[in-house]
C-alpha cells in the first residue's frame, strides 16, 4: 500500500493511532487538521495531537480556517483516498469523489447508531453494552455514508471515556489496515445504513454535564463515568459547583435524592431515585482532584450528612 497515496484529515488524540499507522503503511501526502489554538493569558499556540505527530514525521500540514471554502490544495496533489477520523469540520462534496477510491470515514460507533460527535461519550451515558468501530463511506449528510467494516467491542462495566476512547481508537487503527487492504485491491463491499435505526451523540452541552439524582442510581453512574476524564460531571452543594469523578453504585434507602446519607471510608453515599451512589474522587471549583475521604475530613462528616446536592 505504499504506491497509495492518501490524505488524512483528523484533529484529537483519537485520531493519532490511525494516523500512525497509515505514516507507516501507505504513502501519506498531506494532514490536513483545524488550525492552531491560543491558549491561556499568555497565549501560547497549541497544536491538535495529529499535527504534533505530522510534524515529527515531516509531513506536510493544512490547517484551513473553512475547509468547505479552502480545499484546493487537497485535490491539487490528486489522492488515491481521503480518510477521516475525527477532522471537526462539514467534508466539502467535491471532495468525497475525487479520489479514486473516494473518502473514507473512521467512525466510533456502530453505525447508524450514534452518530455525531460525542457517541463514546453518549454509548456510556446512555447504558450501551457495546460499540464500537465502523469504517465507512463518506457523505454529505454527516455519518450517513455506506458502511464498509464494522467491528463490536464490549463495554465493561468499569469502563470510563478514556479507557473506552483508547480501546476504540486502537480499533480503529487495526480495522482500517484490514478494511484498505480490501479497498485497494477492490475486494470490498458496502452497506447502506438503515435509516430506521438511527441515533445521534451530538456534543456534549455544559447543560448535560449536570447530574439529577432523581435519576436511578444507575443511570447516574452511566453518566459520571460517561464524562470522565473530560469534561466531568456536575452538581451543587453548599452552593459551589463540584465535579464528580468517580462513584460506585451503593444500596437501596429511604432518602430524597440528592441527599447525603452517609460518609465512611468508601466515600460519600447521596440517594439517587432507588438507590444510593457512593462519590469516591471528587474536584472543587479552584482545586485539585480529592479522594472523598479528603473532602470528608475537611468538611466534617456530621456537617455533610443530611446536605443535599442539587443540579
Amino acid at each position: 500500500m505504499k504506491d497509495k497515496k492518501v490524505v488524512f484529515m483528523g484533529t484529537p488524540s483519537f485520531a493519532v493511532p490511525i494516523l500512525e499507522m497509515l505514516i507507516k503503511e501507505t504513502n501519506v501526502i498531506l494532514v490536513v487538521t483545524q488550525p492552531d489554538k491560543i491558549v491561556g493569558r499568555e497565549k501560547i499556540i497549541k497544536y491538535s495531537p495529529v499535527k504534533e505527530v505530522t510534524l515529527k514525521n515531516n509531513i506536510e500540514v493544512f490547517q484551513p480556517e473553512k475547509i468547505k471554502e479552502d480545499y484546493q490544495r487537497i485535490i491539487d496533489l490528486n489522492p488515491d483516498i481521503i480518510i477521516t477520523c475525527a477532522y471537526g469540520q462539514i467534508i466539502p462534496s467535491v471532495l468525497l469523489t475525487t479520489p479514486k477510491f473516494k473518502a473514507i470515514n473512521v467512525h466510533a460507533s456502530l453505525l447508524p447508531k450514534l452518530r455525531g460527535g460525542a457517541p463514546i461519550h453518549k454509548a456510556i451515558i446512555e447504558g450501551y453494552k457495546e460499540t464500537g468501530i465502523t469504517i465507512m463511506y463518506m457523505s454529505e449528510k454527516m455519518d450517513a455514508g455506506d458502511i464498509i467494516k464494522q467491528k463490536a467491542i464490549k463495554i465493561e462495566n468499569e469502563d470510563n471515556v478514556g479507557l473506552l476512547h483508547d480501546k476504540l481508537s486502537q480499533l480503529g487503527k487495526d480495522l482500517l489496515l484490514e478494511t484498505l487492504s480490501l479497498i485497494f485491491s477492490g475486494q470490498n463491499k458496502s452497506l447502506a445504513q438503515n435509516e430506521e435505526d438511527v441515533t445521534y451523540a451530538y456534543n456534549i452541552t455544559r447543560e448535560e454535564e449536570k447530574i439529577s439524582f432523581n435519576l436511578s442510581a444507575l443511570e447516574v453512574y452511566n453518566k459520571v463515568r460517561g464524562l470522565y476524564p473530560w469534561p466531568t460531571a456536575n452538581a451543587t452543594l453548599f452552593g459551589k459547583e463540584i465535579k464528580i469523578l468517580k462513584c460506585s453504585i451503593g444500596k437501596e434507602t429511604n432518602k430524597n435524592p440528592g441527599e447525603i446519607v452517609e460518609c465512611d471510608k468508601t466515600g460519600i453515599h447521596v440517594m439517587c431515585k432507588d438507590k444510593t451512589i457512593i462519590i469516591t474522587h471528587l474536584k472543587e471549583a479552584g482545586k485539585k482532584e480529592m479522594s472523598a475521604v479528603e473532602f470528608i475530613n475537611g468538611k466534617k462528616k456530621e456537617n455533610l450528612i443530611g446536605e443535599k446536592f442539587n443540579e
